[in-house]
Protein backbone atom coordinates (compact mmCIF):
# COMPACT_ATOMS: atom_id res chain seq x y z
CA UNK A 1 0.00 0.00 0.00
CA UNK A 2 1.32 3.72 -0.64
CA UNK A 3 1.09 6.27 2.11
CA UNK A 4 1.37 10.41 1.88
CA UNK A 5 1.92 12.75 4.55
CA UNK A 6 0.74 16.31 4.22
CA UNK A 7 2.88 18.45 7.18
CA UNK A 8 2.27 22.17 8.18
CA UNK A 9 3.39 23.85 11.08
CA UNK A 10 6.39 23.55 13.30
CA UNK A 11 9.87 21.37 13.21
CA UNK A 12 7.88 19.52 15.85
CA UNK A 13 5.32 18.66 13.47
CA UNK A 14 8.24 17.82 10.95
CA UNK A 15 9.65 15.43 13.31
CA UNK A 16 6.50 13.76 14.37
CA UNK A 17 5.82 13.21 10.40
CA UNK A 18 9.06 11.60 9.77
CA UNK A 19 8.89 9.20 12.82
CA UNK A 20 4.78 8.32 11.11
CA UNK A 21 6.90 7.27 7.99
CA UNK A 22 9.50 5.14 9.84
CA UNK A 23 6.54 3.50 11.40
CA UNK A 24 4.51 3.25 7.89
CA UNK A 25 7.35 1.91 5.95
CA UNK A 26 8.15 -1.02 8.51
CA UNK A 27 4.54 -2.28 8.11
CA UNK A 28 5.63 -2.26 4.58
CA UNK A 29 4.15 0.80 2.78
CA UNK A 30 5.79 3.18 0.29
CA UNK A 31 5.95 6.99 -0.47
CA UNK A 32 4.24 8.99 -2.97
CA UNK A 33 3.89 12.28 -3.55
CA UNK A 34 0.30 12.80 -4.16
CA UNK A 35 -2.29 11.99 -2.04
CA UNK A 36 -4.64 11.04 -5.34
CA UNK A 37 -2.15 8.16 -5.80
CA UNK A 38 -2.05 7.04 -1.86
CA UNK A 39 -4.31 4.08 0.02
CA UNK A 40 -3.54 6.34 3.50
CA UNK A 41 -3.73 9.69 3.65
CA UNK A 42 -2.66 11.38 6.43
CA UNK A 43 -2.87 15.23 7.29
CA UNK A 44 -0.53 16.36 10.10
CA UNK A 45 -2.04 19.46 11.27
CA UNK A 46 -1.09 22.90 13.23
CA UNK A 47 -3.50 25.60 14.40
CA UNK A 48 -1.27 28.30 16.42
CA UNK A 49 -2.54 30.60 14.10
CA UNK A 50 -5.70 30.92 12.25
CA UNK A 51 -4.27 30.75 8.46
CA UNK A 52 -3.07 27.36 9.67
CA UNK A 53 -6.26 26.05 10.51
CA UNK A 54 -7.75 27.51 7.24
CA UNK A 55 -5.67 25.32 5.10
CA UNK A 56 -6.59 22.80 7.42
CA UNK A 57 -10.43 22.74 6.29
CA UNK A 58 -9.32 23.43 2.67
CA UNK A 59 -7.54 19.69 3.11
CA UNK A 60 -10.00 18.10 4.59
CA UNK A 61 -12.92 20.12 2.12
CA UNK A 62 -10.82 18.51 -1.22
CA UNK A 63 -10.34 14.78 0.36
CA UNK A 64 -14.16 14.14 0.91
CA UNK A 65 -14.61 13.45 -2.80
CA UNK A 66 -11.33 11.24 -3.04
CA UNK A 67 -13.05 9.67 -0.37
CA UNK A 68 -16.08 9.14 -1.95
CA UNK A 69 -14.37 7.75 -4.66
CA UNK A 70 -11.96 5.51 -3.39
CA UNK A 71 -14.03 4.39 0.11
CA UNK A 72 -11.18 2.32 0.98
CA UNK A 73 -8.56 4.69 1.29
CA UNK A 74 -7.62 5.68 5.06
CA UNK A 75 -7.47 9.09 6.04
CA UNK A 76 -5.99 10.00 9.32
CA UNK A 77 -5.60 13.58 10.64
CA UNK A 78 -2.88 14.22 13.68
CA UNK A 79 -1.43 17.10 15.49
CA UNK A 80 -2.69 19.85 16.57
CA UNK A 81 -6.20 20.19 15.27
CA UNK A 82 -6.89 17.08 16.63
CA UNK A 83 -5.48 17.89 20.32
CA UNK A 84 -5.45 15.64 23.40
CA UNK A 85 -8.86 15.67 24.09
CA UNK A 86 -12.14 14.11 22.91
CA UNK A 87 -12.17 13.65 19.03
CA UNK A 88 -15.95 12.95 18.94
CA UNK A 89 -16.92 16.36 17.49
CA UNK A 90 -14.57 16.26 14.69
CA UNK A 91 -15.71 13.01 13.56
CA UNK A 92 -18.95 14.04 13.40
CA UNK A 93 -18.08 16.88 11.67
CA UNK A 94 -15.67 15.21 8.86
CA UNK A 95 -17.03 11.65 8.72
CA UNK A 96 -15.43 10.98 6.01
CA UNK A 97 -11.83 10.81 7.95
CA UNK A 98 -11.05 7.25 9.55
CA UNK A 99 -8.53 8.23 12.47
CA UNK A 100 -8.25 11.22 14.46
CA UNK A 101 -4.42 11.31 16.05
CA UNK A 102 -3.12 13.12 19.17
CA UNK A 103 -0.12 14.92 18.22
CA UNK A 104 2.99 12.78 18.32
CA UNK A 105 1.06 9.82 18.58
CA UNK A 106 0.93 7.57 15.58
CA UNK A 107 -1.18 4.48 17.81
CA UNK A 108 -4.67 4.99 16.71
CA UNK A 109 -3.51 4.53 12.92
CA UNK A 110 -1.47 1.44 13.36
CA UNK A 111 -4.33 0.11 15.48
CA UNK A 112 -6.62 1.18 12.44
CA UNK A 113 -4.77 -0.76 9.91
CA UNK A 114 -3.89 -3.72 12.20
CA UNK A 115 -7.99 -4.07 12.93
CA UNK A 116 -8.76 -3.40 9.18
CA UNK A 117 -6.22 -6.45 8.33
CA UNK A 118 -3.90 -4.37 6.27
CA UNK A 119 -0.97 -4.76 8.18
CA UNK A 120 0.47 -8.05 9.85
CA UNK A 121 -0.64 -8.06 13.49
CA UNK A 122 3.24 -9.28 14.56
CA UNK A 123 5.12 -6.31 12.83
CA UNK A 124 2.21 -4.02 14.01
CA UNK A 125 3.16 -5.00 17.64
CA UNK A 126 6.72 -4.32 16.73
CA UNK A 127 6.47 -1.15 15.36
CA UNK A 128 4.60 0.06 18.22
CA UNK A 129 7.02 -0.83 20.64
CA UNK A 130 9.17 1.24 18.63
CA UNK A 131 7.39 4.25 18.54
CA UNK A 132 6.95 3.95 21.74
CA UNK A 133 10.19 3.61 23.22
CA UNK A 134 12.28 4.99 20.39
CA UNK A 135 13.57 1.93 20.33
CA UNK A 136 13.07 -2.16 19.68
CA UNK A 137 12.46 -3.49 23.66
CA UNK A 138 14.36 -6.06 23.37
CA UNK A 139 17.12 -4.27 22.64
CA UNK A 140 17.80 -5.59 19.01
CA UNK A 141 20.34 -4.62 16.49
CA UNK A 142 17.80 -2.29 14.64
CA UNK A 143 18.15 1.56 15.38
CA UNK A 144 14.94 2.94 16.88
CA UNK A 145 14.60 5.59 13.67
CA UNK A 146 14.97 4.02 10.39
CA UNK A 147 14.77 6.61 7.82
CA UNK A 148 12.09 6.86 5.36
CA UNK A 149 13.76 5.48 2.27
CA UNK A 150 13.34 8.64 0.37
CA UNK A 151 15.78 9.91 2.87
CA UNK A 152 17.99 7.18 3.73
CA UNK A 153 21.72 9.03 2.63
CA UNK A 154 20.56 12.27 1.62
CA UNK A 155 18.81 13.68 5.05
CA UNK A 156 21.75 15.70 6.73
CA UNK A 157 20.02 17.83 9.42
CA UNK A 158 17.47 16.27 11.71
CA UNK A 159 14.70 17.22 14.32
CA UNK A 160 14.42 15.43 17.56
CA UNK A 161 11.88 16.79 19.55
CA UNK A 162 13.16 16.44 23.75
CA UNK A 163 10.17 17.80 25.40
CA UNK A 164 6.47 17.62 24.34
CA UNK A 165 3.99 19.70 25.21
CA UNK A 166 4.07 22.99 27.56
CA UNK A 167 2.92 24.38 31.14
CA UNK A 168 3.82 27.90 30.95
CA UNK A 169 0.59 28.74 29.33
CA UNK A 170 1.43 31.84 27.91
CA UNK A 171 -2.15 34.51 27.32
CA UNK A 172 -2.43 33.71 23.59
CA UNK A 173 -0.42 30.35 22.93
CA UNK A 174 -2.94 27.15 22.13
CA UNK A 175 -0.54 24.67 22.50
CA UNK A 176 -1.06 23.54 26.27
CA UNK A 177 -4.34 22.84 25.38
CA UNK A 178 -3.71 20.89 22.60
CA UNK A 179 -0.13 19.21 23.17
CA UNK A 180 -0.79 18.54 27.02
CA UNK A 181 1.51 19.64 29.72
CA UNK A 182 5.40 19.63 29.61
CA UNK A 183 7.00 15.96 28.88
CA UNK A 184 10.41 15.26 28.98
CA UNK A 185 11.99 12.39 27.21
CA UNK A 186 14.67 10.08 29.05
CA UNK A 187 18.01 10.64 28.01
CA UNK A 188 18.67 7.48 26.76
CA UNK A 189 16.12 7.15 24.42
CA UNK A 190 17.25 10.74 22.96
CA UNK A 191 20.77 9.56 22.71
CA UNK A 192 19.63 6.30 20.85
CA UNK A 193 17.48 8.33 18.19
CA UNK A 194 20.92 10.53 18.04
CA UNK A 195 23.06 7.77 17.55
CA UNK A 196 20.16 5.95 14.61
CA UNK A 197 20.42 9.56 13.09
CA UNK A 198 24.18 9.54 12.80
CA UNK A 199 24.55 5.84 12.07
CA UNK A 200 22.14 7.43 8.82
CA UNK A 201 24.97 9.50 7.59
CA UNK A 202 22.58 12.37 9.58
CA UNK A 203 25.49 14.94 10.60
CA UNK A 204 23.39 17.76 12.18
CA UNK A 205 20.64 17.78 15.10
CA UNK A 206 18.27 20.33 16.75
CA UNK A 207 16.74 19.84 19.81
CA UNK A 208 12.85 20.35 20.09
CA UNK A 209 10.91 21.88 22.91
CA UNK A 210 8.48 24.37 23.41
CA UNK A 211 10.78 25.80 25.95
CA UNK A 212 13.80 23.45 25.43
CA UNK A 213 15.59 25.02 28.30
CA UNK A 214 13.39 23.31 30.49
CA UNK A 215 14.69 19.75 29.60
CA UNK A 216 14.38 17.63 32.49
CA UNK A 217 12.66 19.48 35.37
CA UNK A 218 9.77 16.56 35.27
CA UNK A 219 12.57 13.83 35.09
CA UNK A 220 14.02 11.96 38.36
CA UNK A 221 16.96 13.80 39.12
CA UNK A 222 16.23 16.20 36.67
CA UNK A 223 18.95 16.07 33.96
CA UNK A 224 19.32 19.47 32.22
CA UNK A 225 19.55 20.39 28.44
CA UNK A 226 23.30 21.47 29.13
CA UNK A 227 23.70 18.07 30.64
CA UNK A 228 22.12 16.68 27.68
CA UNK A 229 24.07 18.65 25.26
CA UNK A 230 27.22 17.35 26.93
CA UNK A 231 26.01 13.52 26.57
CA UNK A 232 25.18 14.26 22.86
CA UNK A 233 28.54 15.97 22.38
CA UNK A 234 30.12 12.80 22.19
CA UNK A 235 27.83 10.53 19.67
CA UNK A 236 30.01 9.76 16.74
CA UNK A 237 29.65 11.34 13.61
CA UNK A 238 27.43 14.04 14.49
CA UNK A 239 28.94 17.61 13.74
CA UNK A 240 26.75 19.83 15.18
CA UNK A 241 23.83 20.58 17.33
CA UNK A 242 21.35 23.35 17.73
CA UNK A 243 18.14 23.77 19.68
CA UNK A 244 15.42 25.90 20.03
CA UNK A 245 12.98 27.24 21.08
CA UNK A 246 14.09 28.96 24.74
CA UNK A 247 11.99 31.00 27.22
CA UNK A 248 14.02 34.64 28.61
CA UNK A 249 13.70 32.79 31.49
CA UNK A 250 14.93 29.71 31.45
CA UNK A 251 18.32 30.92 29.33
CA UNK A 252 20.79 30.21 32.30
CA UNK A 253 24.22 30.50 32.49
CA UNK A 254 25.32 26.85 32.52
CA UNK A 255 23.48 26.46 29.29
CA UNK A 256 25.16 29.44 27.69
CA UNK A 257 28.55 27.74 28.96
CA UNK A 258 27.81 24.81 27.43
CA UNK A 259 27.21 26.45 23.99
CA UNK A 260 30.81 27.82 24.23
CA UNK A 261 32.26 24.70 25.86
CA UNK A 262 31.46 22.22 23.27
CA UNK A 263 32.95 22.47 19.31
CA UNK A 264 29.37 20.77 18.36
CA UNK A 265 26.93 22.71 19.83
CA UNK A 266 26.41 25.98 16.92
CA UNK A 267 26.49 29.59 18.75
CA UNK A 268 22.94 29.98 17.70
CA UNK A 269 20.20 30.95 20.16
CA UNK A 270 16.55 31.71 19.40
CA UNK A 271 15.07 33.56 22.22
CA UNK A 272 11.53 34.98 21.57
CA UNK A 273 10.94 38.38 22.96
CA UNK A 274 7.19 38.53 21.78
CA UNK A 275 6.70 42.40 22.52
CA UNK A 276 8.81 45.48 23.44
CA UNK A 277 6.34 46.67 26.02
CA UNK A 278 6.24 45.75 30.06
CA UNK A 279 1.70 46.24 30.04
CA UNK A 280 1.91 43.77 26.90
CA UNK A 281 4.15 41.31 27.98
CA UNK A 282 2.78 41.68 30.97
CA UNK A 283 -1.07 40.30 29.51
CA UNK A 284 0.58 38.07 27.47
CA UNK A 285 1.58 36.53 30.88
CA UNK A 286 5.20 35.84 29.58
CA UNK A 287 7.08 36.45 32.82
CA UNK A 288 9.70 38.99 32.21
CA UNK A 289 10.37 42.95 31.24
CA UNK A 290 11.91 44.12 28.92
CA UNK A 291 14.88 45.32 30.53
CA UNK A 292 15.19 41.70 31.51
CA UNK A 293 15.06 40.64 27.66
CA UNK A 294 17.57 43.47 27.55
CA UNK A 295 20.18 42.56 30.15
CA UNK A 296 19.84 38.77 28.99
CA UNK A 297 20.93 39.65 24.91
CA UNK A 298 24.10 41.54 26.50
CA UNK A 299 24.54 38.22 28.68
CA UNK A 300 24.58 36.37 25.98
CA UNK A 301 26.53 38.01 23.43
CA UNK A 302 29.20 38.18 26.22
CA UNK A 303 29.55 34.96 26.98
CA UNK A 304 28.86 32.94 23.60
CA UNK A 305 31.35 34.76 20.96
CA UNK A 306 30.13 35.46 17.53
CA UNK A 307 26.81 34.11 18.69
CA UNK A 308 24.05 35.14 16.73
CA UNK A 309 20.08 35.64 18.35
CA UNK A 310 16.69 34.82 16.65
CA UNK A 311 13.73 36.25 18.51
CA UNK A 312 9.92 35.65 17.51
CA UNK A 313 7.49 38.72 17.75
CA UNK A 314 3.68 38.89 18.16
CA UNK A 315 2.36 42.41 16.83
CA UNK A 316 -1.35 43.60 17.46
CA UNK A 317 -1.93 41.89 20.36
CA UNK A 318 -5.08 42.72 22.00
CA UNK A 319 -4.80 46.55 23.37
CA UNK A 320 -1.69 47.24 21.76
CA UNK A 321 -1.81 50.64 21.20
CA UNK A 322 0.80 52.37 18.74
CA UNK A 323 2.35 53.99 21.15
CA UNK A 324 3.32 50.06 22.56
CA UNK A 325 3.97 48.94 19.47
CA UNK A 326 6.71 51.77 18.17
CA UNK A 327 8.59 50.20 21.78
CA UNK A 328 8.62 47.15 19.94
CA UNK A 329 10.47 48.68 17.23
CA UNK A 330 12.47 50.78 19.16
CA UNK A 331 13.79 47.54 20.82
CA UNK A 332 14.44 45.51 17.40
CA UNK A 333 16.65 48.62 16.40
CA UNK A 334 18.03 48.62 19.29
CA UNK A 335 19.15 44.91 19.97
CA UNK A 336 20.35 44.46 16.03
CA UNK A 337 19.44 40.63 16.33
CA UNK A 338 19.85 38.15 13.38
CA UNK A 339 16.55 36.98 13.02
CA UNK A 340 13.47 37.65 14.09
CA UNK A 341 10.06 35.63 12.99
CA UNK A 342 7.15 38.47 12.99
CA UNK A 343 3.16 37.34 12.81
CA UNK A 344 0.41 38.85 13.44
CA UNK A 345 -1.37 38.27 16.79
CA UNK A 346 -4.58 35.38 16.19
CA UNK A 347 -7.33 34.62 18.45
CA UNK A 348 -6.91 31.10 19.07
CA UNK A 349 -9.75 29.03 21.46
CA UNK A 350 -9.75 28.35 24.92
CA UNK A 351 -6.77 30.50 25.41
CA UNK A 352 -6.83 33.48 27.90
CA UNK A 353 -6.63 35.76 25.94
CA UNK A 354 -8.90 34.92 23.81
CA UNK A 355 -11.84 34.83 26.31
CA UNK A 356 -10.63 37.90 28.38
CA UNK A 357 -9.22 40.28 25.92
CA UNK A 358 -11.17 41.55 22.90
CA UNK A 359 -9.32 41.38 19.34
CA UNK A 360 -9.11 45.07 18.70
CA UNK A 361 -6.36 45.66 16.34
CA UNK A 362 -7.95 45.86 13.07
CA UNK A 363 -6.39 43.32 10.67
CA UNK A 364 -5.01 46.16 8.25
CA UNK A 365 -3.11 47.84 11.04
CA UNK A 366 -2.08 44.60 12.34
CA UNK A 367 -0.54 43.93 8.81
CA UNK A 368 1.18 47.30 8.52
CA UNK A 369 3.27 47.13 11.74
CA UNK A 370 4.41 43.30 10.87
CA UNK A 371 5.49 45.27 7.76
CA UNK A 372 7.14 47.64 9.37
CA UNK A 373 9.55 45.17 11.32
CA UNK A 374 9.64 43.32 8.76
CA UNK A 375 11.41 46.24 6.65
CA UNK A 376 12.90 46.98 9.44
CA UNK A 377 14.69 43.81 10.42
CA UNK A 378 15.31 43.10 6.44
CA UNK A 379 17.76 46.41 6.69
CA UNK A 380 19.36 45.17 10.12
CA UNK A 381 19.82 41.91 8.40
CA UNK A 382 21.07 43.34 5.39
CA UNK A 383 23.84 45.30 7.18
CA UNK A 384 24.92 42.12 9.29
CA UNK A 385 25.33 40.17 6.71
CA UNK A 386 27.40 42.53 4.52
CA UNK A 387 30.10 42.11 7.01
CA UNK A 388 30.89 38.41 6.19
CA UNK A 389 31.50 39.99 2.23
CA UNK A 390 34.88 38.57 1.10
CA UNK A 391 35.12 36.66 4.15
CA UNK A 392 35.13 32.64 5.03
CA UNK A 393 32.19 30.92 6.53
CA UNK A 394 31.70 27.13 7.26
CA UNK A 395 28.78 25.72 5.73
CA UNK A 396 27.00 22.50 6.54
CA UNK A 397 25.97 21.66 2.89
CA UNK A 398 22.51 19.80 3.30
CA UNK A 399 21.00 19.41 -0.56
CA UNK A 400 21.55 21.09 -3.91
CA UNK A 401 18.99 23.95 -5.78
CA UNK A 402 19.11 23.83 -9.44
CA UNK A 403 22.85 24.27 -9.78
CA UNK A 404 23.30 25.11 -6.40
CA UNK A 405 24.72 23.56 -3.30
CA UNK A 406 23.12 25.20 0.21
CA UNK A 407 23.47 24.72 3.50
CA UNK A 408 23.80 26.69 6.69
CA UNK A 409 26.44 28.28 8.87
CA UNK A 410 26.83 27.25 12.76
CA UNK A 411 24.87 30.75 13.06
CA UNK A 412 22.43 29.60 10.96
CA UNK A 413 22.96 31.69 7.86
CA UNK A 414 21.70 30.21 4.62
CA UNK A 415 24.61 29.90 2.45
CA UNK A 416 24.64 28.86 -1.83
CA UNK A 417 27.39 28.21 -3.95
CA UNK A 418 28.59 26.24 -7.31
CA UNK A 419 30.54 22.97 -7.36
CA UNK A 420 31.07 20.19 -9.72
CA UNK A 421 31.80 17.98 -6.87
CA UNK A 422 29.17 16.30 -4.64
CA UNK A 423 29.01 18.25 -1.39
CA UNK A 424 26.12 16.67 0.67
CA UNK A 425 26.45 15.98 3.79
CA UNK A 426 30.05 17.77 3.84
CA UNK A 427 31.65 20.66 6.02
CA UNK A 428 32.73 23.73 3.06
CA UNK A 429 34.68 26.54 3.50
CA UNK A 430 32.81 29.07 1.71
CA UNK A 431 33.87 32.75 0.91
CA UNK A 432 31.59 34.99 0.81
CA UNK A 433 31.08 37.05 -2.56
CA UNK A 434 27.21 38.27 -2.18
CA UNK A 435 25.49 39.03 1.00
CA UNK A 436 21.45 39.67 0.97
CA UNK A 437 19.24 39.80 4.22
CA UNK A 438 17.89 36.29 3.70
CA UNK A 439 21.34 34.56 2.18
CA UNK A 440 24.87 34.94 1.41
CA UNK A 441 26.38 33.38 -1.96
CA UNK A 442 29.70 32.75 -2.41
CA UNK A 443 32.79 30.20 -3.68
CA UNK A 444 33.90 27.22 -2.11
CA UNK A 445 37.22 27.40 -1.04
CA UNK A 446 38.38 23.49 -0.83
CA UNK A 447 37.29 20.40 -2.02
CA UNK A 448 34.74 17.66 -0.27
CA UNK A 449 36.50 14.96 2.13
CA UNK A 450 36.16 11.42 1.99
CA UNK A 451 32.06 9.58 3.00
CA UNK A 452 31.34 9.81 6.56
CA UNK A 453 32.43 6.10 7.90
CA UNK A 454 28.79 5.60 8.52
CA UNK A 455 28.00 5.57 4.66
CA UNK A 456 28.16 1.81 4.44
CA UNK A 457 26.00 -0.97 2.65
CA UNK A 458 25.46 -2.87 5.90
CA UNK A 459 24.60 0.10 7.92
CA UNK A 460 21.38 0.87 8.91
CA UNK A 461 20.95 3.56 6.57
CA UNK A 462 20.71 1.52 3.63
CA UNK A 463 18.73 -1.39 5.54
CA UNK A 464 15.35 -2.29 4.68
CA UNK A 465 13.06 -1.66 6.98
CA UNK A 466 11.05 -4.50 9.29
Amino acid sequence: MNYYIWTIGCQMNVADSRRLESALERLGHTHVDRAEEADIIVLNTCVVRQSAENKIYGRLGSLKPLKAGRPGTVIAVMGCFVGRGDASHLAQRFPWVDVWMPPSDPHPLIDHLTQRGLVDEDRAMETAAVLRRYRLQDGAASHALILPARERGTLVSAYISIVLGCSHACSYCIIPYRRGSERSRPVTDILEEAEALAAQDVREITLLGQIVDRYGLDLPGEPSLPLLLRRLHDVEGLERIRFLTSHPNWMTDELMDAVTELPKVCEHIEVPVQAGDDEVLQRMRRGYTVDDYDRLIGRIRERIEGVSIATDIIVGFPGETREQFQRTYDLLAELRLDKAHIARYSPRPQTLAERRYEDDVPLAEKERRRKALDDLQAGIVGEINAQLLDKTVEVLVEGKKKDRWWGRTRTDKLVYFEDAADWRGQLATVRVTWAGPWSLIGEVCDQPQKPHPANSASGPGTSATR
